[in-house]
């Protein structure tokens, strides 16, 4: 910007002094203007690059809250997480810990049935050792009863022929069941028992009774005649037919003996009758030897 004076030294020199001031004044304005355009072009830089470094700034602002935002939301992402990983890690614990319970509770209910079981199988190998201490027992006592029985068998044997015969045919079939061979035989020790009580009883039963049987005798000059027999016990017994033939007989080791005799036919027929019923009871004497 400049300042143009055409006039001015005739005004100057036809107005005298005041035109002279007005010249000094317009001087002086215009050299305030030419400073001022002056300072204005030297501000005019300053002004851009502070208008720049705003524009910079506020760039820079910018960026800065799009990072800040950013980096909230990936915070908040991670809080996120965070929080859903812990909420995860919170229920596995949970389970876990359930699941841990509940193994320990199976634990211990295995640990009862584990002690359980051996208590059990402490008993049953206790129980185990008494059923082998008694089957030991057991074989040892039935050792003794089948010696014993085999004893008692021989005795039996030897007993049969003394037996009255109606008394020999009825334990037959107990006799016939008695071994041969009594260390080789199939037959229970219990088993021989009974055979031997069930002879012992009959015979038992025998000894305490009078029995009177039909039977077919042999009598003197070998005629055979069929007699009524009366057996006393197991020691003495009698006979007689309708003819008045009668017999004492007695036991012995070979078998029955019978001797004919006719002194006792009439005691013998009366002693019939009152055993039938057909007579009243009576003293009735007969003869008899004890052994």
């Amino acid at each position: 910007m400049g300042c143009i004076f055409t006039n001015a030294p005739r005004a100057v020199a036809s107005r005298g002094r005041p035109l002279r001031s007005t010249a000094l004044l317009l001087g002086a304005a215009c050299l305030l203007g030419v400073r001022e355009t002056a300072a204005q072009d030297r501000s005019a830089p300053a002004a851009a690059n502070q208008q720049a470094a705003a524009n910079q700034q506020g760039a820079a602002n910018a960026a800065s809250l799009d990072e800040m935002r950013l980096a909230m939301g990936k915070w908040i992402e991670t809080q996120q997480i965070v929080a859903r990983e812990r909420k995860d890690w919170q229920q596995g614990k949970e389970i876990l810990t359930s699941r841990l319970e509940l193994v320990k509770k199976e634990i211990a209910t295995l640990e009862e049935k584990i002690a359980a079981a051996q208590s059990s199988a402490q008993k049953a190998q206790e129980k185990r050792d008494e059923l082998l201490a008694a089957n030991e027992q057991h074989k040892t006592v039935n050792a003794q009863l089948a010696q014993a029985v085999t004893v008692m068998e021989g005795e039996i044997r030897r007993l049969l022929p003394s037996l009255p015969e109606p008394l020999q045919a009825k334990v037959k079939p107990l006799f016939d069941r008695m071994p041969g061979d009594p260390a080789n035989t199939r037959a229970s020790a219990a088993e021989r028992f009974q055979n031997v009580l069930g002879i012992l009883s009959e015979v038992n039963k025998q000894n305490r009774e009078i029995t009177v049987v039909y039977e077919v005798r042999t009598l003197p000059g070998g005629k055979r005649s069929e007699v009524q027999s009366i057996y006393i016990g197991l020691g003495q017994a009698y006979y007689v037919n309708a003819d008045g033939d009668a017999g004492i007989g007695r036991p012995s080791a070979e078998g029955w003996k019978w001797e004919p005799t006719a002194a006792v036919s009439r005691q013998l027929a009366m002693t019939l009758e009152i055993l039938q019923g057909k007579h009243t009871p009576a003293f009735i004497p007969l003869p008899v030897v004890l052994q």
